[in-house]
């Protein structure tokens, strides 16, 4: 028995420890996957299987893992996710109100939320400026300003 092959339990438990770590971190599932192959490596090597023939082992069970248990392990843990958009996302389409008169280059709207935002007018727009009082619907978020769209002009009226 050679030396690569007494030791290399070693190597796998190493390498068990350190992608199971990773995979605390990341939980995206690959690195748990990986983990598993090299216990399957190591199991291998318990029955004495020369070290090439456990790191291909554990990489096809690494590889038939990723492709087989990952897809549905993904899908469980995302189930549960909150599909309420949050954030930016959640001012993407919502309306609002001309505090200061929008032109291409600048104005402020107050949103349906209360909050009152820089805006500008959307390069789509053919209007001039839209005026205190009017109706705008958010198409876009550029930075910190609101890049709206009247009203009239978003429901094609």
């Amino acid at each position: 028995m050679d030396v690569l092959t007494q030791y290399a339990w070693i190597v796998w438990l190493v390498l068990i420890l350190a992608f199971a770590t990773i995979e605390v971190f990341t939980l995206e599932m690959t690195f748990l996957m990986l983990a598993l192959g090299s216990v399957a490596g190591l199991l291998s090597g318990l029955f004495g299987i020369p070290w090439w023939a456990q790191f291909i082992i554990a990489a096809l069970v690494a590889v038939a893992l990723i492709l087989t248990l990952r897809p549905s392990l993904l899908r469980i843990l995302r189930r549960g996710g909150d599909p309420t958009r949050s954030n930016i996302d959640a001012l993407i389409g919502a309306d609002g109100q001309v505090v200061r008169t929008v032109t291409p280059a600048g104005g402020q709207v107050r949103l349906q939320n209360g909050d009152v935002w820089t805006a500008r007018l959307s390069p789509i727009t053919e209007q001039a400026d839209v005026a205190v009082g009017e109706r705008v619907l958010v198409t876009g978020i550029d930075g910190a300003t609101a890049v709206v769209v009247p009203v009239e002009r978003s429901t094609g009226a």
